[in-house]
Order: structure tokens, then sequence, then C-alpha cells
């Protein structure tokens, strides 16, 4: 009798350590198309006027720029936006309310960002809005986009090596559209099981470019995940801008993503209508995207869980939509056209 005492003793030892050290070992990670973060000032050589103070719009020059500009919207606000320092606080605190919604106030473990005009001023996000949650230090390097929106990587994870932009290698592009792509941003991590991770940030062209447009880009992207060891887990995380629509039209992730990636959505975000709402089409779609490689089976690692980050404040419309930032006279309304999309990995 002791032998079995001492034997079911020993089991529930290690058994319990087990759980425990699995308990410990989950990642989340988080994509988050912020919709416009910009700073009040200009940056040299990028086309920021929208995002200035009132007090900078006077002039006869940037009145005739703004006029250049062929949509309403983006013509009225880049002539009557106020973009001031309370605009941005405001827009500040609304993201980082957004982010604390993850792991009961604690964020996810690593954020990656779309449409971040500086490592500026994510670094005043990180510094004044998300302090003592245990982010390091901001990644991003810019590129080439002529408003200056960068993709970009917050991670409670150390970093290992430097980070590198790679510039998708676009063909039969005019020099105006390609003024208007970023690269992907990789980066690797420590997971906390020691293994190296490898992330790459995207931000695919928006849908009124070619559809070959991104159909290159996912070809490049699944040419940079061949080139990593067989056996290195791989996500991909960002707006990929590929609305639903044009997938069942050119079968794109059948064609183009399925081959190298998981898409965790299809399988675990069952009651998830989309990240984005396109009005004039009436539909849904997936534009934010977190893609697992295919090796995460051999892994250990599995994929818990995905969810959309929606609850905060100002995040959803009275039509349980994408609330879009705004600025109106005095009075601000949303956060961003885009949900963030959330994936639990645990091992």
């Amino acid at each position: 009798m002791k032998q079995i005492n001492s034997f079911i003793l020993v089991f529930l030892f290690v058994f319990a350590s087990h759980a425990k050290k699995t308990k410990s070992h989950q990642v989340s990670i988080m994509t988050f198309n912020v919709e416009n973060l910009f700073d009040t000032t200009h940056d040299q050589g990028k086309t920021d006027y929208t995002f200035l103070p009132l007090s900078q719009k006077r002039s006869k020059k940037h009145i005739q720029g703004c006029k250049k500009i062929s949509r309403k919207k983006w013509r009225d606000q880049c002539l009557y936006w106020d973009w001031n320092e309370r605009v941005l606080t405001e827009k500040l605190k609304r993201i980082a309310a957004s982010i604390k919604q993850v792991s009961k106030g604690q964020g996810p473990d690593i954020i990656v960002f779309q449409e971040v005009e500086n490592i500026q001023i994510l670094e005043r996000l990180r510094k004044d809005y998300l302090t003592g949650l245990g982010y390091f230090k901001s990644i991003l390097i810019e590129g080439r986009d002529k408003r200056g929106i960068d993709v970009a990587f917050l991670s409670k994870l150390p970093a290992i090596g430097e980070p590198e932009l790679l510039m998708v290698p676009y063909t039969n592009i005019s020099k105006k559209r390609k003024r208007d792509t970023r690269g992907f941003l990789r980066q690797d991590f420590k997971f906390p099981d020691g293994s190296i991770v490898t992330g790459f940030a995207a931000h695919f062209p928006a849908p009124f470019h070619p559809y070959k447009l991104r159909i290159q880009s996912y070809n490049y992207l699944n040419k940079l995940i061949d080139k990593l060891p067989k056996d290195r887990l791989v996500f991909a995380g960002g707006d990929f801008n590929t609305p639903a629509r044009e997938n069942k039209k050119h079968k794109i992730f059948d064609n183009y993503v399925k081959s190298h990636w998981l898409i965790p959505h299809e399988d675990s975000c069952y009651k998830c209508l989309g990240t984005n709402y396109y009005a004039p089409k009436k539909s849904w779609s997936f534009l934010d995207m977190i893609l697992v490689s295919k090796n995460i089976v051999s892994s250990g690692w599995k994929v818990k869980k995905t969810y959309l980050a929606n609850k905060a404040d100002n995040q959803t419309s009275k039509k349980k939509r994408p609330n879009s930032f705004k600025v109106q006279g005095d009075k601000i309304y949303g956060v961003s056209d885009h949900w963030p999309l959330v994936v639990e990995l645990t091992l």
C-alpha cells in the first residue's frame, strides 16, 4: 500500500509540474491597424499634411495641396481636421484601451501594428499609455510609403537579432503605386519554451490597387518562409487587404496562402463577421489576419483560440461595425476602422 501511495504522490507531482509548465507556455499575438497613428509634426519627405494642427493649415500652399486630393472625405480632413495634441492624446488613450482589454488589462504578448507614422509616436504609446505592461522598445523601420505609414512590433518577448525590412519586388507596377506600398518587417522572438520564432508584420496594397499586387505579396511572403529552417515556427500578422469578395472570386487563400500557412480565424473565430466592414458593398472581410506556419502541428504549439478585441469603449459604432476615428469640431469619435484580431497559442 505504501508503494502504491508513493507512486500516486510521484505521479501527481509530475502531473502538477507538467500542468504548471504548460500553463506558463502561452503566447498571445494581436494584429491592429490603428488607422493613421500620426504625431502633430511634419516628417520630411512624407505627405502627412492632414495630420497637423489647424494653425498650420492656413497657408495657400497647404490649401492648394489639399484641393488636389480627389476623394472628398480625405480632402476635407486635409483642410479642416485640427490634429492637435488634445486629439492625439485621445487617439493614444483609445488605442491603449483597445490593447488593454486583452489578458485582463495586461495586453497581448506581441502586437503587430499597421499605419504607424514613426517609432517616436509608437514609443510615446508604449511609455505613456502602456507603461508597466512589460513591452520592450518598439520595433519599426521607416519604409517608402508616401504618407509615411509603417508596420511595427511591440513585444513582451525578447527580440533576437536585428529587425529587417524586406520590400516586395513588385513587377508591372508604376512608381506612383509603388510609393503606396509597405514591406515586410521581419523580427525573431524568443518564446517562453526557449524556441526561436520568426514574425512578419505586413500591410498589403489596398483593395483599390490591382489584386495581382496582393498575389505578388503573398508569393513573396511564401518565399521568405521557404528560406527559413524547416522546423522554424513562423507567424505573419497584419492588414492583408484581401476583401472577402476578392478571395472568393480568385480563390486567393486556397491558391496562395494555404500551401504554407494555417488561417486560425477560419477554424476558431466562429461568430466573427470580420475585422473590417465595407459600407458600399455592405460586406464584412477579414482584411486583418494572423497566419501561422503549418509546421505548428509538429512544433508542440497549437492555436488555443482566435477572437476579435472589440469590446473597449468607442471601438464599435451604433451599427455594430468598426468605429473609424473622426474629428468633427471639438468632438472626437471612434478608434479605428479595423478591429484588432488576437490569436492565443499554447504549448
